[in-house]
């Protein structure tokens, strides 16, 4: 019987993984843990990302980085960190650099079930699991699945748990994705920074969150733009009549007044990168729009 253990153990599932073309980094995790994305992961553009967990020690991120930068493989780094650490059998830790090599290191004292697969841009890790399977088909998912990083990940750990997950049970989930200027405005890398704290389905509610971020954050793409006629316009009109945001009658399709409520409602609705020209809308914009509207009809 081990003696002496802190408290503070973080028992988790995790991916770190890499997407070299797109040059985005990233870690998707969740715990029976609160709020588990301010301890496990870590990323630093262009360098690589890291998932320490397990009685986790939180130096491995700043220090991982560092190594990374000095031209360390993951493998290597995490052989450095791990040799200077007296607790390494208690730790767990998955890297990725900016190539996609990667890394994970499950100590010989984490509690079952405990362990790690890596592959070409990935590294998938866990303790206090129901089974391997838990890992190895996070491992799968990633590999065979399509789309930006983000989704692959949220893909993976959603397997991740469907497989098994934590043994515990489930409390918090974080995406963490950086790459160069990604962050608002181009200001910083920190491109996706999404936390779920303390929630009875925490996967899930990350999954949500990572679809409206998307929405507010991405671009309008040129083949959702809608012209606003014919009926469409008739739509947008009774629906920002009912959100409170254009007064009169329907003008009979687009027109000054009907625009200008709309640029209002991007606005206020925070849609600032989907703004389309003048008698134009954004399809998920639009497709929003609507989905506002039911809820507010449902509810009388």
């Amino acid at each position: 019987m081990k003696t002496g253990i802190p408290k503070d153990l973080v028992a988790t599932f995790s991916i770190v993984a890499a997407d070299p073309a797109a040059k985005e980094l990233g870690i998707a995790v969740q715990s029976k843990f609160i709020a588990v994305g301010a301890v496990v992961p870590w990323a630093k553009a262009g360098v690589g990302a890291v998932a320490t967990q397990s009685w986790a020690n939180t130096s491995f991120g700043p220090r991982g980085m560092e190594l990374l930068e000095k031209g360390r493989s993951p493998g290597e780094a995490l052989e450095e960190l791990l040799s200077e650490d007296e607790m390494k059998n208690l730790r767990q830790v998955g890297m990725v650099d900016a190539a996609g090599n990667a890394a994970s290191f499950t100590g010989e004292e984490c509690f079952s079930w405990a362990g790690g697969v890596t592959g070409r841009n990935y590294a998938c890790q866990g303790n206090i699991l129901v089974n391997k399977e838990t890992v190895t088909r996070m491992a799968e998912v990633f590999e065979r699945s399509e789309g930006d990083l983000a989704s692959r990940m949220l893909a993976a750990l959603d397997a991740g748990q469907e497989a098994g997950g934590d043994s515990r049970g489930k409390q918090s989930a974080a995406l963490l994705v950086v790459k160069p200027e990604g962050g608002y405005g181009g200001f910083n890398d920190r491109y996706i920074d999404l936390r779920v704290d303390d929630h009875p389905d925490p996967i899930k509610e990350l999954i949500r969150l990572h679809s409206l971020y998307m929405l507010y954050f991405s671009k309008t793409k040129p083949e959702n733009i809608l012209k606003i006629e014919g009926k469409r316009a008739e739509k947008i009109t009774r629906a920002l009549k009912k959100l409170g945001y254009f007064q009169g009658e329907y003008p009979g399709g687009w027109s000054t007044a009907l625009q200008e409520s709309l640029k209002k409602y991007y606005l206020t609705e925070n849609f600032d990168e989907r703004i389309a020209d003048d008698g134009y809308i954004d399809g998920e914009v639009f497709d929003f729009m609507m989905d506002q509207m039911k809820h507010l009809e449902s509810k009388g």
